[in-house]
């Protein structure tokens, strides 16, 4: 229900005052008029002062009046010119009674808009065609800081010392020709600071069409506005950086990939890890995941000359042969939020770069979509690495010629051995075919000996070329006893030279290991010989070299090998491995340095410890991957 709007007791007395007036003044007056046609006057002012009701109320008493007024004063047969003029009189007071509720019901329509206008969040106010405020509700008010009585009269943007977006004249052409303007102000309150606004104008037009008012609604968007900024700022920042560093970043979209893990995981498929693992799932996973965005990094290292011939499918950069996305993939399926790795890239130019990764996850899978992976070429750290790699591969094989420099005469004595068999069979199958009667069974036997002791000291000399040869280092599957075992033949005769008794002892089920066989039995061989030399002076205990392999708790194998030496001193045990530190008068210093480099490139570990009385060197080496059960 609408608002009436009435006024207080003064006009409803003077409405019912005149009314009393008009009423005596029908009866009582000899004029002949239609004096009963003044009654619109107390409509007019019943308008003003009731409610609808009244109104109503007010105008049937006046057309009662007018009526009793007739019949007082003419009688009820008269007829002629007095009905005419009463007639004449109960049809103005309807008229007006009609007009005056009309007007009513279009006043309270007002007022309701109005109160609307006072009660909207948004700065109203109107300004007529000289821009005079003629309208400014409460939340101008609060939102300039002057009252409704200080903007009111005031031109508008003088007030407001309006910063237009455009040319003032073309703001108000578009508002004259379209009826309407939107755009964004700046404008001053009433304290001096500015706020930024979004503006919207509504021209009103007389009934000639001439501009009459513009209604001005404005919503402040300053705090909008300053977010807005700054979030360009970040993006301006965040795309500066992208551009410019110098590492590559690629920015993935994996939604489609955690999509289909996430269909997988409704399906009921628990270890997600291993499905990722899966050849086929992977394959099709890397065909999903879609590059969207590189840096210019990006392009110097793929040789790429834009970004778009990069964009497209991650199966495009990877090779078939690439492992590191598969685990990526488990990574991701096992909510993992980070992953780092190697991989080869494939460059526009079809050549194969190397890269060190890492990709971060989203915590939200919404924004699996924009996924930044950043990449480092290491082409030069990995030709730095091979280089490495020979240099070390030529210094270990210096070291294994030096270690045969000191078993020299050892080696020399342990092929002597066979050649002179070899030598005294063939004398002694020459004896028996000079006999009158050859002794052909002797002969065979004779010559029998000579072609076995030939072999040995083939095998012997095969063991040596074999453990001096220098070739590239090649990781295999390495049965650890075994080579153990083909290590220590190397060194039967030093052991028998030196009355060491040898001791090998294997844990059972020891799994096998991964690494180069020569590069490992060149470090036991250098252990042993080390604990044969630490043994050289001992006296009055026996000399005994353990050699125990076994299967740790942690999935590693660890080899001891302990003497019954001396031991070595507690200063010596923190620099012995030191490259150049010995202490023997005519060693190198550079064994055991080697032997630790090489146990560490298979990613194991060597130490060194008090075996009472004597030392105990350790060796610590991962298994086979295979091997593990």
């Amino acid at each position: 229900m609408r608002p009436e709007i009435t006024t207080g007791a003064g006009p409803r007395v003077a409405a019912l005052a005149i009314a009393l007036a008009v009423f005596l003044f029908d009866v009582l007056s000899p004029i002949e008029g239609a004096v009963a046609v003044l009654y619109v006057v107390v409509v007019l002012i019943a308008a003003r002062a009731f409610s609808r009701r009244g109104v109503v109320l007010t105008a049937v008493g006046c057309l009662a009046l007018t009526a009793t007024a007739y019949l007082i004063s003419h009688g009820p047969n008269e007829t002629g010119a007095p009905l005419l003029r009463c007639l004449v009189s109960l049809a103005a007071t309807g008229i007006a009674t009609a007009l005056a509720l009309r007007h009513k019901a279009d006043a309270a329509i007002l007022a309701e808009q109005a109160r609307l206008l006072d009660l909207t969040h948004d700065a109203v106010f109107v300004r007529d065609a000289r821009e005079v405020i003629t309208f400014w509700n409460p939340a101008a008010e609060a939102l300039y800081g002057w009252s409704a009585a200080e903007a009111v009269g005031c031109v508008a943007h003088d007030l407001l010392r309006t910063r237009f977006p455009a040319e003032k004249g073309a703001i108000l052409a578009e508002l004259h020709r379209t009826g309407r303007w939107e755009g964004t102000l700046v404008q001053h309150v009433s304290t001096g600071g500015t706020i930024t606004l979004e503006s919207r104008w509504a021209l009103q037009r007389d009934a000639a069409g001439a501009p009459l008012a513009v209604l001005e609604t404005n919503t402040d968007v300053t705090e909008r506005e300053r977010t807005h900024a700054r979030l360009v700022a970040s993006e301006r920042r965040y795309r500066s950086i992208f551009d410019n560093t110098q590492v590559s970043i690629l920015q993935q979209d994996w939604s489609a990939v955690q999509a289909e893990l996430d269909r997988l995981r409704a399906d009921g498929v628990a270890d997600l890890a291993a499905r990722a693992a899966d050849p086929a799932f992977a394959a099709r996973a890397r065909r999903r995941v879609a590059l969207v965005d590189v840096n210019a990094a990006t392009l110097r290292m793929l040789r790429a000359t834009d970004r778009e011939s990069l964009i497209g499918p991650l199966a495009d950069l990877l090779p078939e042969t690439d492992q590191s996305f598969p685990k990526a993939l488990a990574a991701l399926a096992s909510g993992a939020r980070t992953f780092e790795g190697e991989a080869q890239m494939r460059a526009r130019d079809g050549t194969l770069v190397p890269v060190l990764f890492g990709i971060r996850f989203p915590a939200d899978p919404a924004e699996l979509d924009a996924v930044l992976v950043h990449a480092l070429d290491i082409t030069d750290r990995k030709a730095a690495e091979a280089a490495q790699l020979t240099l070390q591969a030529d210094l270990a094989h210096a070291a294994r010629v030096a270690t045969m420099g000191e078993l020299t005469a050892t080696m020399a004595h342990e092929i002597n051995q066979p050649l002179a068999a070899v030598v005294t069979n063939g004398e002694a199958a020459l004896r028996w075919l000079k006999r009158p009667v050859p002794d052909l069974g002797e002969v065979t036997d004779a010559l029998g000996r000579a072609v076995a002791n030939g072999k040995r000291a083939a095998e012997i000399v095969a063991r040596i070329r074999g453990f001096l040869k220098k070739a590239p280092p090649r990781r295999e599957s390495l049965d650890l006893p075994e080579m153990i075992a083909e290590a220590a033949q190397l060194l039967d005769r030093e052991l028998a030279r030196q009355a060491v008794s040898l001791v090998t002892e294997a844990g059972p089920d020891l799994p096998r290991v991964r690494g180069d066989r020569v590069q490992l039995q060149q470090v036991v061989v250098n252990l042993m010989v080390n604990g044969i030399q630490a043994m050289a002076a001992t006296s009055g205990r026996a000399r005994v070299l353990t050699l125990r392999s076994t299967w740790q708790d942690d999935g590693q194998v660890r080899v001891d090998v302990t003497d019954t030496g001396d031991g070595i001193a507690p200063e010596a045990r923190e620099r012995i491995f030191q490259p150049f530190y010995t202490t023997k008068a005519d060693g190198m210093g550079m064994g055991l340095a080697i032997c630790r480099s090489t146990v560490e490139a298979h990613g194991g570990r060597l130490w060194i410890s008090e075996a009472g009385p004597g030392a105990a060197f350790h060796m610590l080496l991962p298994v086979d991957g295979e091997d593990v059960p």
